[in-house]
């Protein structure tokens, strides 16, 4: 068995309306892979046709050594899937839902509950099995959800905006359940997210844009395509001092209907020239480290909505 996620090419229309535009990239075991976007990047069709919801339009898909196409049923055994919409029971206790979820897998007596034990220790939950889900806050919510997506020892984890209504802290909480479980039972997880906090902690992060792959690499490789640090100027007029800004100061710029972002090596030194060469016209600059939104706005021109 391949060890390898494989995508080629991977195009799906709907109608006339292009979601997705020759799509390339692998993911292997052990990675926690994120695909970051805005609304509308492409996200969740890729998430449908990698859970073998929907069918698409042209490509090649091999997962674990086997075609999406032509083995969709195997490939539906290897996989541990978390939608964006919570599929818990809210009115059965914690180990109810994960018990009847064993059971649509064929999951009984002794193996399920050594199982069903085996995953409450790793998710700190075994102090919760007799609460109704509805009573658990989002975040233990969440992760009686991925709970209930591994009882069945999936090879690969696949989760629609995991961290969606949940705190930074609970988000990072989630982010190192997730890289632990991927390190340690060598699991391929693959995430879809607009946060950039959850993306910053996956091993390696595609970047989707109107369809379009825009970016791959680690969120250090990403980030190290900015040159040096990043100043955003809010101004009474963006358009015309952007074009003073760049033939007084020979910088490199992208304009969003907000600010100006000026990527600089010297950025310490250009918020005070820039702040002298034009006071009336300046309303706020921030100086800040390389994001990877500031990676979107540079390869696409557009503030990451």
């Amino acid at each position: 068995m391949s060890n390898h996620i494989t995508v080629e090419n991977l195009t799906h229309t709907y109608d006339t309306r292009c979601a997705l535009d020759h799509v390339n990239f692998s993911v292997s075991r052990g990675e926690v892979f994120g695909f970051l976007g805005p609304n509308g990047s492409g996200k969740t069709t890729l998430f449908k046709i990698l859970s073998t919801l929907i069918t698409p339009t042209s490509g090649v898909i091999n997962i674990f050594g086997h075609d999406i196409y032509t083995e969709r049923k195997l490939i539906r055994k290897l996989l541990g899937v978390v939608f964006q919409q919570p599929a818990l029971d809210g009115k059965l206790t914690v180990i109810e839902n994960l018990r009847h979820q064993g059971h649509l897998y064929g999951l009984r007596g002794r193996q399920l509950n050594d199982r069903i034990n085996e995953l409450l220790k790793q998710f700190n939950l075994n102090d919760r099995t007799k609460d109704l889900v509805e009573e658990l806050s989002g975040g233990l919510q969440r992760r009686v959800e991925i709970a209930k997506a591994l009882l069945h020892s999936p090879q690969v984890l696949l989760l629609d905006e995991p961290s969606s209504g949940l705190d930074i802290g609970v988000r990072r909480q989630l982010s190192e359940y997730l890289s632990v479980l991927a390190e340690n039972e060598g699991i391929c997880i693959l995430l879809t997210t607009h946060l950039m906090d959850e993306a910053d902690e996956c091993k390696r992060v595609a970047i989707l844009d109107d369809g379009r792959l825009v970016a791959l690499g680690s969120p250090d490789e990403l980030k190290s395509q900015i040159g040096g640090d990043v100043v955003s100027v809010e101004t009474k007029n963006n358009e015309s001092l952007y074009n003073a800004i760049e033939e007084k100061f020979h910088v490199s710029t992208t304009i969003t209907e907000d600010y100006i972002h000026i990527e600089s090596t010297r950025a310490n030194d250009l918020v005070k020239d820039i702040m002298v060469a034009f006071p009336d016209d300046i309303l706020s600059v921030r100086l800040s480290k390389p994001t990877l939104e500031d990676v979107f706005i540079k390869l696409t021109g557009s503030k990451f909505v």
